[in-house]
């Protein structure tokens, strides 16, 4: 919307409050994804998230069962 009032990328990000370097970033990452593609990114990202606080849960789980059993304190 900013750009299209004649603002440059810089002042429209500023405005928006977002860093220049942020916004290049995102742009590169995301600027060839359509809207639909960057929600499921999104949503994926999430879910992989949650998998690997589960994963973390679970291994410290098993080793702290393992050395319950192994009679260490």
């Amino acid at each position: 919307m900013l750009l299209a009032q004649g603002k440059t990328a810089a002042k429209a990000v500023r405005a928006m409050g977002v860093t220049e370097q942020s916004y290049y970033r995102w742009r590169s990452e995301y600027g060839g994804l359509k809207l639909d593609q960057v929600k499921r990114l999104k949503l994926l990202e999430q879910e992989n998230g949650r998998l690997r606080k589960a994963v973390a849960d679970l291994t410290l789980e098993k080793l702290v069962l393992k050395e319950a059993a192994s009679g260490n304190p």
